[in-house]
């Protein structure tokens, strides 16, 4: 086994001892199992995690791995659980470029195709010069600004903005990247077989919906979503799922403006179409707190909503709607409220075949009460990992 598959954690073997390191609380109206990191390399920054079961049963995880939350030299890597999440193999790679791959999403066909979105992001010398001076340390950003400002970065700027590639062998291979829209946590099909997506990084200040055709190209945007106030919070990171009912929901980030991600502003709004996406309702506010959602429909119908925490105490959270629509926060469930800090979330959620949930996200995996310094941060702290929960939602009325 080579020395990076060491590195991918057992949780299994963690058991109880990492589900208390991260400060996971117990009373909730859903019961969590256990807690562990799923990779935790030495001094990476893994970040921005995406899940999905193949066709043939196997759960792969896509994520970046970095330097910083920040830094330049981002790439996508996949890690792979052939036992329901008990172990991890990998990671291999998605995407790396010579720029930084930022953010991935799955979009699953039903006949096992799968495509993975991915965003590539070209930074400038002006962009880390234009960072608050506490943001990183300055020997950080003057090695960032001088290796974007290197002729051979300069050189790519062809290589900026969102691609996609796609596998028919379970994520054994993929193909060549292509042009693509950006999807966070990926898209759905629609039962005419054609691709749609919400996307938000090249539509800006709007959330942008796209369809492609059954061979996943040739993005056509179909309708775009604006945030009732954009002076006060903007838009971003959408995520759709489509209900028994043919019904299609959007949740959505409201990020305030100025920027302050633990404003009582940042709460999930939400959308639905009942044309296939074409035509949307008027955006509402609903009553959970915190981002970026990200859905999942349950084999019994149920919604999923899980979204990161990052007030105290900062953590993962997710909550369950019968109908997709409407949110009761005193029914969430807290997957772990032990980080040290908001540089945390981004959780995503599939269902296991005993009817538990599997939630992965990015946090540092440090016992609860762990003090860390952020302004600027520390580059020796214990850096966020690929976190996994499994717990168990409530059972739905009647079952």
């Amino acid at each position: 086994m080579s020395a990076v598959r060491m590195r991918v954690r057992r949780w299994m073997a963690a058991g109880l001892a990492a589900t208390c390191a991260v400060g996971v609380s117990w009373s909730q109206p859903g019961t969590v199992v256990r807690t562990a990191a799923i990779y935790q390399p030495p001094g990476v920054y893994c970040a921005w995690p995406s899940i999905a079961r193949a066709a043939n049963g196997d759960l792969l995880v896509a994520f970046t791995a970095t330097e910083e939350h920040l830094a330049p030299d981002g790439r996508i890597l996949l890690l792979r659980s052939t036992d329901e999440g008990r172990t991890w193999g990998g990671p291999d790679t998605l995407l790396d470029t010579p720029i930084d791959e930022r953010e991935s999403g799955f979009t699953r066909d039903d006949d096992g195709r799968l495509v993975v979105h991915c965003w590539a992001t070209r930074h400038t010398p002006a962009f880390y010069r234009g960072l608050p001076r506490d943001a990183y340390r300055s020997d950080a950003l003057g090695r960032w600004a001088a290796a974007v400002d290197a002729p051979a970065y300069r050189a790519c700027s062809d290589l900026h903005g969102a691609w996609q590639r796609t596998t028919t062998d379970n994520g054994r291979t993929w193909s060549a990247p292509v042009r693509s829209r950006d999807a966070v946590h990926g898209g759905l099909r629609r039962p005419d077989g054609a691709l749609l997506i919400a996307s938000y990084r090249e539509d800006h200040p709007l959330i942008g919906v796209y369809l492609a055709g059954k061979d996943d190209t040739g993005y056509v945007r179909i309708a775009t979503i604006a945030s009732p106030q954009p002076d006060s919070f903007a838009f971003g990171e959408p995520h759709i799922a489509l209900l028994p009912s043919g019904r299609i929901i959007m949740m959505i980030r409201a990020t305030a403006m100025p920027y302050n991600d633990r404003d009582p502003r940042c709460v999930l709004w939400e959308t639905y179409s009942d044309d296939g996406g074409a035509t949307w309702v008027k955006p509402f506010a609903t009553t959970l707190w915190g981002f970026p959602p990200h859905l999942l429909v349950f084999s019994d119908g149920r919604v999923l909503c899980s979204y990161g925490y990052r007030r105290v105490p900062f953590g993962e959270r997710a909550c369950i709607s019968t109908d997709g629509i409407t949110w009761d926060p005193s029914n969430e469930t807290v997957l772990s409220d032990g980080a040290p800090n908001g540089d945390l979330g981004y959780p995503a959620s599939v269902e296991l075949r005993d009817g538990s949930i599997l939630t992965v996200y990015y946090q540092p995996p440090v016992p609860a009460g762990t003090i860390q310094e952020m302004v600027p941060p520390d580059p020796a702290r214990t850096k966020p990992a690929i976190m996994g929960t499994v717990w168990r939602p409530a059972l739905a009325a009647g079952r």
